[in-house]
């Protein structure tokens, strides 16, 4: 296999679904009706061959652990130093890395289960250099959990190096990536949201509990009180919570937006002190918004799953949907629901390539930093 850039000994192993054109295809309209009930109220499917053992506190609630431990018969998977993709590689001569995305919301996710090791903010950046390193939104980070019955502890970075205390994307596709490792259909992750329930639905796709929506003020958060459905800021926007803050605009055409323009002047409003994640939305029909988004610490990208989640929350606020709304993204669509134990989304995942960056491009961070 040729070596596509000079530090980087990539495409040790290519995803099989990527080969055959399956991955991240938007699913058709009519399998939506066919998808699990379970979508709607919560509750783990039933059908699955096997299932990682779920803690009573997983967002998602007892009555999901219940349905889980009556519907399948329960395993305990141990945890593997590396996942399947990158036990094969070489580690000793580089860090290994795998790249997934979430229609098309990309990153790059290191394994460190085998123990922790040094993320210098000079080596997030480097990596999310497209053009000098390998590229991505976000960078996550699989540790090892304490906890037996989580599979793996998860910690998100933005491409400027700032962390994120959430990444729904990011976490549908590791989700996906360990399950079919460990041969299971359910599994649990956690994030600084908590513990976060996640599901391989039967026509492939994963689907994720986020926990509910924060909505006061303060635990969004904003720098002072006011009202979180109603934001002091030209066009009224509305403010949510979903472990990373959120402001979504609802306008007639998000076309007529210029983000790359408007996106940075929001993120960095004196109202969020910690800067925010950005949405232009527009209602396309009954249950039906189309988005765009704009990162903090990212920039515009094609598709953001806390994004989705805060955009569902501020669209029931507002009277304009339901609890449960397709959402089209730049990227492809994302199902969401807000149900009474969270906030579920459900959308496609892609695990495109493993890789190790080698011995010259890490001894190249420290030389230039």
């Amino acid at each position: 296999m040729p070596r596509v850039v000079k530090h980087l000994d990539v495409v040790d192993h290519v995803s099989p679904g990527l080969l055959s054109g399956s991955v991240g295809t938007p699913p058709d309209p009519l399998m939506l009706e066919q998808v699990e009930e379970t979508f709607c109220n919560g509750v783990a499917m039933t059908g699955a061959p096997t299932a990682h053992r779920m803690p009573k506190t997983v967002l998602g609630g007892a009555a999901n652990h219940t349905a889980l431990t009556k519907a399948t018969h329960l395993v305990k998977t141990p945890q593997a130093p590396y996942t399947h993709g990158m036990r094969d590689m070489n580690a000793s001569s580089g860090l290994p890395f795998l790249k997934m995305h979430g229609l098309g919301n990309d990153f790059v996710v290191l394994d460190f289960r085998d123990g922790e090791r040094p993320l210098p903010s000079a080596l997030v950046t480097a990596l999310a250099d497209r053009h000098r390193g390998v590229g991505f939104d976000q960078l996550a980070i699989i540790a090892r959990s304490d906890d037996a019955d989580v599979a793996a502890d998860l910690t998100f970075y933005n491409a400027d190096g700032s962390p994120s205390a959430a990444c729904g994307n990011a976490t549908r596709c590791i989700a996906d990536h360990l399950m079919q490792d460990q041969g299971t259909r359910s599994i649990a992750l956690r994030t600084e949201r908590g513990v976060l329930a996640c599901y391989t639905t039967r026509d492939g796709r994963v689907r994720v509990n986020m926990g509910q929506p924060a909505l006061a003020w303060a635990d969004i958060p904003l720098s002072r009180a006011v009202d979180t459905a109603c934001l002091p800021i030209e066009g009224s926007p509305i403010a949510t919570g979903m472990g990373n803050p959120h402001c979504a605009f609802f306008v007639e055409d998000v076309a007529a937006i210029d983000l790359a323009e408007f996106g940075p002047r929001i993120e960095h409003d004196p109202l969020f002190p910690e800067r925010t994640n950005v949405q232009i939305v527009q209602v396309t029909g009954p249950n039906q918004l189309r988005m765009r988004v704009w990162e903090r610490g990212t920039g515009i990208t094609l598709a953001s799953g806390s994004s989705s989640c805060a955009v569902a929350v501020a669209a029931v606020r507002r009277g304009l949907t339901e609890r449960r709304v397709s959402i089209d993204l730049d990227g492809g669509r994302i199902e969401v629901n807000w149900s009474e134990d969270g906030v579920w989304m459900m959308g496609p995942t892609a695990h495109v390539f493993n890789g190790v960056l080698t011995p010259a491009f890490m001894a190249g961070i420290v030389d230039d930093h």
